[in-house]
């Protein structure tokens, strides 16, 4: 193998690693496939990430804190709460729907791997839920939303919305009517939270 000319950082591997997944596809690629991309040993690769199944779970966190990042820009913007939540709800149907229809072989790749990265997901619901709790809680403080619990409240507007987010449906993203599915969902949801 060549040395590689750029210092080895985590960030490189995982890049490297997505590319790996994107062509070989979960079942087939290996810690030696990135090492090759990469153009070091397996070992370099190690040092990084102690096994294949702790680079599978950071490759996969990485993937689903780019969603999270979007969304983290909205629940801090200077709009009423209505908006900010009308508006996150739809980013994140649209960011799933982008992953899905941009790049169907990795969302495929990826699907197969939230399915065995459970702590990632797990952190990843926990965040979109964190983030869903601090707009229907300013919504409560401006009287825009009725929540006793606004945690609770969070959960139930995350699970009520699925359909538009999680991954088992994404055939369903791209059928005529999913776009207006989607706003009779929101307006239903948003009627039910005003006091």
């Amino acid at each position: 193998m060549a040395p590689t000319s750029e210092t080895l950082t985590a960030e490189r591997i995982l890049e490297a690693t997505e590319e790996v997944l994107r062509r070989h596809g979960p079942a087939k690629a290996t810690v030696v496939d990135v090492a090759r991309a990469l153009g070091v040993s397996h070992g370099s690769v190690y040092r990084h990430f102690r096994t294949k199944a702790a680079l599978r779970e950071a490759v996969t966190k990485r993937w689903l804190d780019r969603t999270s990042g979007e969304l983290s820009g909205i629940v801090a913007a200077d709009r009423d709460p209505e908006t900010r939540l009308r508006d996150w709800l739809a980013a994140l149907f649209a960011a799933k729907r982008r992953k899905a229809g941009d790049d169907p072989e990795l969302f495929a790749t990826y699907t197969v791997l939230t399915d065995e990265n459970g702590t990632a997901v797990g952190e990843h619901i926990a965040d979109l839920t964190s983030q869903l709790t601090r707009i229907i809680e300013a919504g409560v403080a401006t009287g825009d939303f009725a929540a006793i619990d606004p945690e609770a409240t969070a959960r139930a507007v995350f699970q009520a919305t699925g359909r538009f987010h999680d991954p088992c449906y994404a055939r369903e993203w791209e059928e005529p009517g999913a776009e207006s599915d989607f706003r009779a969902v929101v307006d239903l949801l948003v009627r039910g939270l005003r006091p």
